[in-house]
């Protein structure tokens, strides 16, 4: 995640390509933040900040100590590094703490609150991979077996026979990613087209159809990140359970844990209270515009859901504590393979499971989780392995990377806050507080989580 200035213009000739470039991230992953034209904050934008307290049922062993007022600055930093506005979730056994920063309306200048809904993107993965090993348990799906043997119509021929549903899963079956055939033109002039595209109805079949269509993007059994895996995987669902992906979903995933504010939108409006969602595709929407409101069938299973801070926490904790998944598919979903070429000398520190993954921290520390980003709206929900303490974190600028004129990256305050912040939450808070300032920048030889469109794809 990155930070940069809308006022890169480039000569025309140059436009294509750099949108190329960046488009692809922000169409590669369920979308992650690539960096937002700053539309100019609101007069009185002080980075305020609503917070509360409050405990849940306690896990076994001693809790461990909150530090409230670190976690109000180091959340509030974000909102003043640029991003317009942000709510999270921490959780350390029974404790329990709620804040947001900034600003859910920059017409109104309407506040963020804690409690809000939001659109969680790629973070739908990890229900889909539940639902799916769900499925493996009761003998009806073999994670090694070939997709074409459920699938044959969708997926024939040689592909059909050799990738398998662990290669759906962890994103290594060489299928590429369906976002930008879906959005034709997006590199172009992505603004016209996310708004042409607000209330268009896509179906899953016609998506997986667009990315097995498309080159592959890796061989197959390396890991290249593609939602037209989970939309395959949500094709699945259906094929062997009988019903739509996203009811068997919500009866045996979202409802088992309880979830009382987590849902796929049955249209293209969030039910429940929330903040727009600013899109800024890394200065090319200026001023940055909300989407907020858009027909999410273009994300499904792979992306579409919308949830709080506080359910995405409860949801990791069960699933991480066994609640949700038998044993042995709790180890499959946690068996994982790199997800990027580290550079030499270098290890990798973020792996991929089923629909979650494991990420290595700056202080050191190793937790589990996925992040999501959708037109709009970032989310970032991380563990530890035995979900006692968590943090989740939504905010809604998307892409706000800005970039020189050598298409280098320029400094990135709002990716190093996103990565105090949500480092200093996980971490030991027997360690003085102030260390939640003065941790170090994230790796460089991390990919961005979870963008749609690259900076690469735009340039």
């Amino acid at each position: 995640m990155r930070l940069a200035h809308p006022n890169n213009r480039r000569h025309p000739k140059h436009r294509r390509g750099r949108l190329a470039a960046v488009a692809s991230v922000a169409v590669l992953s369920l979308a992650a933040g690539v960096a937002p034209a700053h539309a100019a904050l609101p007069a009185s934008a002080t980075p305020t900040t609503a917070w509360s307290d409050s405990s849940a049922a306690p896990l076994a062993g001693p809790d461990l100590r909150l530090d409230r007022p670190a976690l109000r600055d180091s959340l509030a930093a974000i909102h003043k590094a640029g991003i317009y506005g942000a709510y999270s979730a921490v959780r350390d056994g029974s404790q329990q703490w709620r804040g947001a920063t900034g600003f859910a309306d920059l017409d109104t200048e309407r506040r963020m609150r804690p409690d809000f809904e939001h659109r969680i993107g790629s973070i739908t993965k990890t229900f889909t991979a539940v639902a799916v090993l769900q499925q493996v348990h009761k003998g009806r799906i073999e994670l090694d077996a070939p997709i074409g043997r459920y699938l044959p119509e969708l997926i024939p021929g040689e592909r059909g026979r050799q990738v398998t549903v662990r290669m759906l899963l962890n994103h290594t079956s060489g299928i590429a990613d369906y976002v930008l055939p879906a959005f034709p033109g997006l590199l172009e002039n992505p603004g016209k087209v996310l708004e042409d595209n607000r209330f268009r109805r896509l179906d899953p079949e016609y998506l997986a159809r667009l990315g097995l269509a498309a080159p592959p993007t890796a061989e197959r059994g390396t890991h290249a990140y593609a939602n037209t895996n989970y939309v395959i995987a949500g094709l699945l669902l259906q094929k062997v359970t009988g019903q739509d992906a996203e009811t068997y979903i919500t009866r045996n995933v979202i409802r088992k844990a309880g979830l009382r504010h987590t849902y796929f939108p049955r249209s293209p409006y969030i039910s429940g209270p929330h903040a727009k969602m600013y899109e800024s595709m890394y200065g090319y929407i200026e001023p940055a515009r909300d989407f907020s409101a858009y027909d999410m069938s273009w994300a499904g299973t792979a992306g579409a859901m919308v949830s709080t801070m506080r359910d995405l926490n409860d949801f990791y904790r069960q699933l991480l504590g066994g609640k949700l998944l038998a044993p042995a598919e709790l180890r499959a979903m946690k068996t994982t393979v790199p997800s990027y070429e580290p550079e030499p000398g270098q290890e990798v520190a973020m792996r991929y499971g089923l629909g979650i993954y494991t990420l290595r921290m700056p202080s050191g520390g190793w937790y589990w989780g996925h992040d999501g980003g959708v037109f709009g709206a970032g989310t970032w929900a991380l563990s530890t392995e035995d979900g006692r303490r968590q943090v989740a974190i939504g905010y809604n600028l998307m892409k706000y990377e800005r970039f020189d004129e050598n298409n280098k990256p320029k400094p990135d305050p709002i990716g190093a806050a996103l990565f105090q912040y949500v480092d200093g939450a996980l971490s030991d808070p027997a360690k003085p507080s102030p260390s939640l300032r003065q941790r170090p920048a994230p790796p460089s030889t991390l990919p961005p989580l979870n963008p749609l469109v690259t900076p690469e794809q735009l340039r």
